[in-house]
């Protein structure tokens, strides 16, 4: 029998803004969930039949009735999504942050199931608000919901530390009260557990040292559930907290999957900075990394360092009629044009605060086109009318072709380099005092708005024109053409305002605004008259170059 040649995985599997993987596997199929904070749908979610190629399912939580993010704060909403499997169910716990500003975190964590990865979701039900990170541990017939609880008071550090409660499965509630889980001395603040049972131990895999550079996966063990654990002589699972000059940074966050063929891997974040530990635009992205057990019981990572390419698990010859007949994942089409030709819009994209509804997103009203109503202005925490997708290099380009006819300067349509509301760039289409079309380029940083009136270029009669911008590590450049020939609008911009670390905000030592969500080139509009004036758009295309 011919062998197949050995495969590679290439991190980061899913680039671009994909933090806190979740991996579960079921059969021969394996699945990642991961955070998506304020942008709808929520929960995004990935197949693969091999653990290199990735498809994208779109989000689990696609309705109002699944997730309301109304009023979210930005990098709030969904955090740090859990998904497995059992009784022939889906399981999904997600927390919906709506509160995260001056020491409180108002963090319900909810639970929905479904009988297939596509759905139907079930009516969400509330399990507890004691803090985040929840996950579900099944072991055998029993189920326990884990989380990190969430200590409000100043001079408490922010945890007190984790705990378990029962989850009655057919009841789909928690019993009992929670039981403090006994962790190593001096653990300090450690979150994002996940626990497994392995070769008669309970292994309990957290994120420790925060979510920047000195993030790290660590793992304890113990007999009992509750513990006392005891952490792992050999040190971290992986970490890159000692090595600055590695191109992936900020591991943590994991958790562990097992191939049908006896092969164990784990998923983490990672992510790629502009420089030596520099502003990360591209967001937390997620990673894998093969995983063995040492004589005594001990996963390892081989390096316990991230590394862009790994091995992947191996697959005799006879597999590959598997996966012709069942159909083999493509990759993820990070690089992607989209005509608008279908009847919803692809997994591709996602939505900002709501879900993608015909009362402001239409992909029928003109065939072949996205139409979308303005919304609201760029610092509302309702009513936007932003449809974006994941930047996926630092390298790359975004384009997009556009018709609109504004009737004054409160109508304002264009494509967007946008982090949150108040760190984002916009070239757009408006209208004058005199009611002229013009193009224009805006922006925001830290809230502060600036708005290049002097760099404008009128338009006449063009009410179809193509936009687009490029992405060169630290530089953003706007460019346009209402011909076949490209033309560059206004001066090089800052690209590190679109960072995580440039996003974080803190007063008297206090958070005031988080970075979890990376960089989204997106499609915007806005009716600061509260008309929704429409926009049409069409072909638009993210190229990543790296």
């Amino acid at each position: 029998m011919r062998q197949p040649p050995a495969r590679i995985i290439r991190n980061p599997v899913l680039p671009g803004s994909h933090p806190d993987p979740s991996a579960l596997r079921v059969g021969d199929d394996f699945y990642l969930a991961t955070s998506t904070f304020e942008w709808h749908p929520g929960v995004r979610l990935h197949h693969s039949r091999d653990l290199v190629n990735w498809r994208p399912l779109g989000g689990a939580l696609d309705t109002t009735r699944l997730l309301d993010l109304t009023g979210c704060p930005d990098s709030g909403g969904v955090w740090a999504p859990n998904l497995s499997y059992a009784d022939g169910l889906f399981h999904l716990v997600h927390s919906n942050v709506s509160t995260y500003a001056g020491g409180f975190t108002d963090c319900p964590n909810l639970l929905t199931t479904a009988p297939s990865i596509q759905g139907p979701w079930s009516d969400p039900v509330l399990l507890h608000a004691r803090g985040f990170d929840a996950s579900l541990f099944h072991d055998g017939p029993d189920s326990w919901l884990l989380n990190l609880v969430h200590d409000w008071r100043p001079g408490h550090g922010g945890s007190a530390g984790l705990e378990a409660t029962r989850y009655d499965r057919s009841a789909r509630r928690l019993v009992g009260d929670p039981v403090r889980i006994v962790l190593p001395p001096r653990a300090g603040w450690i979150e994002g557990p996940n626990l497994y049972r392995h070769a008669g131990w309970y292994h309990l895999l957290t994120a420790d040292g925060g979510t920047g550079y000195d993030h790290q996966v660590t793992v304890a063990r113990s007999r009992t559930l509750a513990g006392p654990y005891a952490r792992d002589p050999h040190g971290p699972l992986i970490t890159a907290r000692h090595r600055p000059d590695l191109p992936l940074q900020k591991a943590g966050h994991g958790s562990l999957i097992e191939t049908g063929g006896g092969r164990w891997y784990l998923a983490y974040l990672v992510a790629r900075p502009h420089g030596r530990r520099g502003p990360c635009v591209l967001g937390r992205e997620t990673a894998l990394a093969p995983v063995t057990w040492t004589d005594d019981g001990w996963p390892r990572v081989p390096t316990g360092l991230p590394a862009l390419e790994v091995p992947a698990p191996e697959r005799s010859a006879d597999d590959d009629g598997v996966m012709t007949r069942t159909g083999a994942d493509e990759p993820d089409g990070f690089d992607q044009a989209d005509g608008f030709d279908g009847p919803v819009l692809g997994p591709q994209w996602s939505t900002l605060r709501r879900p993608a509804a015909p009362d402001w997103v239409s992909l029928t009203a003109r065939p072949s086109h996205l139409r979308l109503h303005g919304g609201r202005s760029p610092q509302s925490l309702t009513g936007p009318s932003l449809v974006g997708r994941r930047m996926t290099s630092t390298d790359g380009s975004f384009e997009a072709t556009m018709e609109y006819r504004p009737r004054s300067f409160q109508h304002l349509a264009g494509i967007t380099a946008y982090y949150n509301t108040r760190n984002w760039y916009f070239l757009h289409v408006t209208a004058d005092d005199e009611g002229r079309t013009v193009l224009r380029a805006a922006g925001c940083d830290r809230g502060a708005l600036s708005v290049d009136e002097a760099g404008e270029v009128p338009l006449g009669e063009v009410r179809r024109l193509r936009l687009g911008f490029d992405l060169r590590g630290s530089v953003l450049r706007f460019r346009y053409a209402t011909g076949d020939d490209w033309r560059p609008l206004g001066p090089p911009l800052d690209a590190t305002v679109l960072s995580d670390e440039h996003a974080e905000e803190f007063e008297d030592g206090r958070i005031r605004a988080l970075g979890f969500t990376g960089a989204f080139a997106g499609l915007w509009a806005w009716d600061l008259t509260g008309g929704g004036l429409p926009a049409d758009f069409d072909e638009a295309t993210w190229r990543a170059l790296g």
